[in-house]
């Protein structure tokens, strides 16, 4: 191949990649007048969705937040074999099908699973309301923080760990006043696509808490069945989480909270 030819190639490759990628959020971007859009977004079932989207998907990230993290860092000061055997436990959700998925949490929390079971003879049937939601988007949720935080707790320098222990530090201030600030800048990437992540939550959601409208219906789930009834509705929503999407990829890649040289380090007493 001559050395024009190759540039050639490899620029038409790139232009219909971009094109085969963009053309689609073109689309949906054009397919609803910009006019009919508050009308079709305050409609009922979109109201709806919206309200159970931001619920489940508001207690779904604090329990990821506030379990995933300590979680991480515990996961991180692990050893190398067990580490990576305990990330491949913690990663398996990620190449799921949605489906295997939601057959997955039916069977630990069904009203006949293992968990579910015992609830259930108790009077807490989980399957098919918000509850279930919340689990569904934790389930597929979840490993993308955790993956994240991992890797962004790994790259502390374990130095400056030490250094705050020879200051007096306890373990609990080495988390919460070094190796946390430190690894802020990933837990933000982690947690924003955990956050993307759940929000288009569909297939898990759909079997383990079915598609109950301002019950269990989701943003996704709305778009699935008002496609059937009122595309430009299902375009509208579509719209909608489009742009929840472009804000949580601008989240995610917001320059950097600390510099190489203007990172904390542990100084004066604890």
């Amino acid at each position: 191949m001559s050395t024009r030819a190759f540039p050639l190639l490899t620029a038409l490759a790139a232009v219909v990649a971009l094109g085969f990628l963009t053309l689609p959020i073109a689309a949906l971007l054009t397919g609803v007048p910009p006019a009919e859009l508050p009308a079709l977004l305050t409609s009922p079932t979109a109201l709806d969705a919206i309200a159970v989207s931001l619920r489940a998907n508001l207690i779904a990230n604090v329990l990821i937040l506030g379990i995933g993290t300590p979680a991480a860092y515990a996961l991180a000061r692990r050893a190398t074999r067990r580490r990576d055997l305990l990330m491949t436990l913690v990663e398996l959700p990620l190449v799921l099908p949605p489906a295997v998925a939601g057959i997955a949490l039916l069977a630990a929390f069904g009203t006949r699973g293992v968990v579910g079971g015992w609830l259930a003879d108790r009077g807490l049937a989980l399957p098919f309301t918000e509850a279930a939601v919340v689990l569904a988007i934790i389930f597929v949720a979840a490993p993308f923080y955790l993956r994240a935080a991992v890797g962004a707790f790994r790259a502390v320098d374990p130095h400056q760990l030490d250094a705050a222990r020879d200051l007096g530090a306890s373990e609990a201030q080495v988390f919460g006043r070094v190796a946390l600030p430190l690894a802020l800048d990933g837990l933000r990437t982690g947690w924003a696509l955990a956050f993307a992540r759940g929000m288009g939550e569909f297939g898990a959601t759909l079997l383990f808490a079915g598609s109950v409208a301002g019950v269990t219906q989701t943003l996704p789930l709305a778009v699935y069945a008002e496609l059937a009834v009122d595309l430009d509705a299902a375009i509208a929503i579509g719209l909608l989480l489009l742009a929840v999407s472009a804000v949580v990829l601008l989240v995610a890649k917001l320059p950097a909270a600390w510099s190489p040289g203007g990172r904390p380090t542990p100084t004066g007493g604890w």
